[in-house]
Formats: structure tokens, C-alpha cells, sequence
């Protein structure tokens, strides 16, 4: 699909916003939104807008740190609370990507921890970053609190439940209907989610999806960083 003009252009002005440090430290952009909200499509699409400015980027993809099976199903299949607690493997993903793009860090990085078809960890070579990288990560639930302070950018895709369950049928097979005991599991997890996090506000760029067309940056924040904190109890973490 080839981008629309009001899309190259919102895309346009998030590129723009990625801070550019002075002393060759890396720069970490979030991506996060509902399932099938389009994540993965615009973050390889900001990340060419990045290249395009002449910036290095790095692309990594939360959806290859999941846990084990045994991990994220010990609630149950079917549990939201337990995709909510246990999908992501954070520990792996922050010693393998966030920790080596922080400040001093070694820009030693694994994109991937976890094959999701065949259920095996993973422990490729490390890729060495270039001084300066922008390192774009799509995912889910980005801006819980053990992630929301690491971002020097973060967006949020904005897309109601109604549209985003449409999309996964398409994608997956799943019921079109966000209220489908079938995907329950999901839709709960992340409203679990929106409910302790607010990442609508925490983020820096709040852009409404639903028109993957015609995307519309509803809020952008006059600088990063500005994100408040979720309850513990709320979390469990």
C-alpha cells in the first residue's frame, strides 16, 4: 500500500519529533497500541522516514520477546490478568534491547528472544548499533511502568475495540466481535491495561488509527516525558 498524503505527512511530523542527541547517545521510539491497531506498518514506516533525514534506525518488535508457553499461559489460556502479567518477557527485552540502546550503553543488541512457532528461546548473535541510532520498537503495553521512562519519544495508536477485532479476524481468523468469549483473553488484558496505565496520555504523540488512510495526531505533547505514574496495586507489579 502506498502511504497517503495525509499519511506521509503525520508520519512526517513524528520523525521530526525524534529528539537528536549531542553526544552520539541512541534514541529510543515506541510504538504501542491495541492489537491490530497497525504498529508493526507504522513503525517500518517511521523507521524509513528516520532513514530518509539520514539517521541511523534499528527496528525490534516486542512481539519477539514473548514468554515461554508454560509462562504465559500458568494463569490459564484463557486468562486476561495472565496476558496482561506474563506475554512479554521484559527482563530479556531490556538486557537485550533497552539496556544496550540506553546512555552508555553498549549498542550490542539481540532483535529477537523467542521463536513464537515453535515455542524456543532464542539467543542469536548480537547486531552492533551504529553511534546515534534510533531504535523504533512496536509492541504492546509499552507504556506500563516498568517501560514508560525509557522512551525519549512514545506513540500511541488510537483504534476502538470494534475496528481492531475486525482487523484480527482478517489477520487471524478470530470473531469479529470485541466481546466474543473467543477473544476475550485480549480485549480484557488490554482494557486492563488502559485502566491502570492511561497510556492515551501517557504517551507523547496521542494519533488516532482508525483510518489507516488518514491517521490524525489528536494530542502531541510540547516535549517528551511528561508521563505520570500507575498504581502498583492496579499493575501487580
Amino acid at each position: 500500500m502506498i502511504p497517503s498524503a495525509e499519511r506521509r505527512q503525520v508520519l512526517g511530523r513524528v520523525a521530526r519529533r525524534i529528539p537528536v542527541s549531542e553526544d552520539g547517545a541512541c534514541v529510543r521510539v515506541a510504538v504501542d497500541g491495541p492489537d491490530a491497531s497497525g504498529k508493526t506498518t507504522f513503525a517500518d514506516e517511521l523507521a524509513a522516514d528516520v532513514l530518509a533525514l539520514g539517521r541511523p534506525v534499528a527496528r525490534v518488535s516486542l512481539d519477539d520477546f514473548h514468554n515461554l508457553r508454560a509462562v504465559r499461559y500458568q494463569q490459564g489460556r484463557e486468562s486476561p490478568e495472565g496476558f496482561w502479567r506474563h506475554a512479554f518477557n521484559y527482563a530479556r527485552f531490556r538486557s537485550d534491547v533497552l539496556d544496550p540502546f540506553s546512555p552508555g550503553g553498549t549498542r550490542l543488541y539481540r532483535p529477537a528472544a523467542h521463536d513464537l512457532a515453535t515455542d524456543t528461546e532464542l539467543n542469536p548473535e548480537p547486531l552492533t548499533a551504529l553511534a546515534g541510532t534510533v531504535l523504533v520498537v512496536d509492541g504492546l503495553f509499552l507504556h506500563r511502568d516498568e517501560l514508560v521512562a525509557v522512551w525519549n519519544l512514545s506513540v500511541f495508536l488510537d483504534v476502538p475495540f470494534t475496528e481492531t477485532a475486525k482487523r484480527m479476524a482478517v489477520r487471524d481468523g478470530t470473531n469479529p466481535d470485541p466481546e466474543h468469549p473467543s477473544v476475550r483473553r485480549y480485549m480484557d488484558a488490554q482494557r486492563i491495561y488502559f485502566n491502570a496505565c492511561a497510556p492515551h496520555q501517557r504517551a507523547d504523540i496521542h494519533i488516532d488509527n482508525q483510518d489507516v488512510s488518514a491517521p490524525r495526531i489528536i494530542r502531541a505533547l510540547a516535549a517528551p516525558g511528561s508521563a505520570s505514574t500507575c498504581s502498583p496495586a492496579a499493575t501487580g507489579w
